[in-house]
């Protein structure tokens, strides 16, 4: 009887790890949007080629997430070609939107949540048509990212100003704490 859970106990563990890989790697792409998205808001610039690597990232993503569904060569093969068909779409749809004359009419903020929306979209689109859920999550959680990277771009001053306020309310009581302190080895 024990045989079996020794024998169950590798297979548990190699599911485990590729469940963990797998997450990681899910979670690092959406780390990576993220970073971006907050990257040209700040810069008030659209960042072009980090975004036509990011795609062709989450293509390979949505691939390897349809994999196991796909059962034989053909349907592999079919796989790779509608994802990379997928992925040359959102592209060139992002490169149509940062032409200059598209660009005038844009703000970078603008042009970054409109990349970013497209991203989503593309996103939880191609876990559709794998189907992942996985994917499809990521694609839901970029889209909940939209409104919060608004907000915060909108209240970005309010929290600066929080901050300092109470690091100079820290440093009052920590410099008041440090005199009494000083008062009191001398008394």
């Amino acid at each position: 009887m024990s045989d079996t859970t020794d024998e169950a106990a590798p297979a548990v563990k190699a599911h485990h790890e590729r469940f963990w890989l797998t997450e990681l790697s899910f979670s690092l792409v959406l780390a990576a949007v993220i970073l971006g998205v907050a990257y040209a808001t700040f810069s008030r610039r659209p960042i072009t080629i980090y975004w036509e690597v990011l795609a062709p990232i989450i293509g390979l993503l949505c691939v390897g997430a349809g994999w196991h569904s796909a059962g034989d060569k053909s349907a592999r093969w079919q796989l790779i070609w509608t994802q990379a068909l997928h992925w040359v779409a959102f592209i060139v749809v992002m490169n149509v939107l940062l032409l200059p004359t598209v660009q005038r009419n844009f703000s970078a903020n603008a042009t970054g949540l409109a990349i970013f929306t497209l991203l989503a979209l593309g996103t939880f689109t191609a876990g559709v048509h794998i189907p992942s859920w996985q994917v499809c999550l990521l694609g839901l959680l970029m889209v909940l990212g939209i409104p919060a990277i608004a907000w915060i771009e909108n209240t970005a001053l309010f929290f600066v100003l929080v901050a300092a306020g109470a690091l100079a309310l820290v440093a009052v009581f920590w410099w008041y704490w440090r005199q009494e302190r000083k008062r009191s080895k001398i008394a």
